[in-house]
């Protein structure tokens, strides 16, 4: 247990001395928050109840997408992954380790916005603050899980680019934190359904505790953990 809790410890230090992971978790979401914060809620003061919300899932979106799969692309690309099989370290250690430290990560970035955003912008605090806890710990989940089957699909950054964008561009057109979804035409607000983003931000603005905006994203989760452990047996069989 020593031994994992100093991997896990390890591989959270070395996220912070990645620059490009360190962008993607830190640098660009809380700027955009501070920049685009301030722009919401001058333009559309309503948006104070919602703004969060918004950030956070922009937040998430963006480093789960963007940041999670890179320290498993490095790994499975690297010698540090044939030092691993040598030692008689399982394939599946790696990505417990990348889900833990990127889930840590984002959530630091979400305390970070929950607190700065009422004394910043005047936003609204939570009405329900058991579902918006709940809920921001499924959506990291969910968002994090989705991150490391990008980072076991691909074995290059290019492609991870492409990847990504599947998830993060309408993550943020479609799910409603940079306008209101009702604005949308009924087809993009029935694709957006697929995305933890939509569900992620429907659980942090929600009024009440209600399940059925918890499930859908527990079912994903479900579903990515699934794809997780068949990647990793198909990276296992190529190996050997």
């Amino acid at each position: 247990m020593k031994a994992f809790l100093y991997g896990l410890f390890l591989h959270f230090k070395l996220d912070f001395r990645n620059r490009d992971i360190l962008v993607t978790y830190y640098v660009v979401p809380i700027v955009f928050f501070f920049f685009m914060g301030g722009i919401f809620s001058s333009i559309n003061p309503v948006m104070k109840t919602t703004l969060t919300g918004s950030m956070i899932v922009f937040a998430v979106t963006m480093g789960s997408a963007l940041g999670t799969p890179l320290p498993l692309i490095e790994h499975y690309g690297s010698d540090i992954h044939m030092a691993f099989q040598v030692g008689g370290i399982p394939n599946w250690v790696e990505v417990v380790y990348n889900f833990l430290s990127g889930f840590a990560h984002l959530l630091i970035v979400s305390i970070i916005i929950s607190v700065f955003a009422p004394i910043s912008f005047g936003a609204g605090h939570p009405a329900s603050r058991v579902t918006f806890a709940v809920g921001l710990v499924i959506f990291i989940s969910t968002s994090v899980l989705l991150g490391c089957l990008f980072g076991l699909l691909v074995r290059s950054t290019a492609k991870l680019t492409l990847l990504s964008q599947v998830v993060y561009l309408p993550s943020v057109l479609l799910t409603g934190i940079m306008f209101p979804a009702s604005m949308l035409p009924a087809i993009f607000e029935k694709i957006s359904m697929v995305l933890p983003a939509t569900w992620g931000f429907k659980a942090l603005t929600s009024p009440r505790f209600d399940v059925s905006l918890l499930w859908p994203m527990l079912l994903m989760s479900a579903i990515f953990i699934i794809a997780i452990f068949w990647r990793l047996k198909r990276i296992q069989k190529q190996e050997n």
